[in-house]
């Protein structure tokens, strides 16, 4: 009896919680909490920042059909962010794909893009999150609510085109990614944090798209040089 209790403990409970969490990782379901809807989180007032923040991005809601992955053929796949600036906040990262790795921590000295979402030039938001530390996004989290909107933001891209964007939406405190999965107009969405890591709510800001031109190619495709953050 001992053995078999033995076994039960170190075969088949770890292999049945592996599976869980993969089916989970596979159907996008991994969150803190329920999300409440849209109209139920109202803005709070910005926190202190912190030197050690949360992970910078929310957990993936299930993706249904205003959610898909583009396919690798169309031009939203073809075409992705590479460059974020806002220059009333000093704001200038370079842009990269995250890697493919369900424990990523975002790096620090770029920000990153939402591969599950759209990007610069195409209906859905494009979604570009980095940590709230200097010289990153934390001029989103430091700056009053009602500063920003009106504030440009250039999006650059690796067909050598610059996306400007209007702020529009300060929102604070949120806890899903679901307004960033409904949209089915074009919009840029900024993400950082708000707290240590393991703060569940995020800042989100909202952009509209205003025009599109062509950029110099070094000003469009920087040297990202990622790190991993300490």
């Amino acid at each position: 009896m001992r053995s078999l209790l033995d076994w039960i403990r170190r075969r088949l409970l770890p292999a049945l919680v592996t599976a869980a969490g993969v089916a989970l990782l596979v159907g996008g379901l991994l969150t803190y909490q329920d999300p409440p809807g849209a109209a139920a989180l109202a803005p709070a007032p910005t926190p202190a920042p912190t030197e050690r923040p949360s992970p910078s991005l929310l957990p993936l809601p299930s993706l249904g059909p205003a959610a898909s992955t583009a396919p690798a053929s169309s031009p939203v796949a073809a075409r992705v962010a590479t460059r974020v600036v806002v220059p009333a906040l000093r704001i200038d990262l370079p842009v990269v794909k995250p890697p493919n790795d369900p424990d990523h921590f975002p790096y620090c000295g770029v920000a990153e893009y939402l591969p599950q979402l759209s990007q610069p030039g195409y209906p859905g938001t494009t979604y570009l999150y980095a940590h709230a530390r200097v010289g990153m996004f934390l001029p989103l989290l430091e700056t009053a609510d009602a500063t920003m909107p009106g504030m440009l933001v250039q999006v650059y891209t690796n067909d050598n085109q610059v996306f400007l964007y209007e702020i529009t939406t300060v929102l604070r405190n949120q806890t899903s990614l679901d307004i960033a999965f409904a949209a089915t107009e074009e919009q840029l969405m900024l993400q950082t944090s708000e707290g240590p890591r393991g703060t569940v709510g995020k800042t989100m800001i909202v952009a509209r798209p205003i025009s599109v031109g062509p950029a110099d190619p070094e000003a469009a495709n920087p040297v990202a040089k990622p790190v991993v953050c300490e």
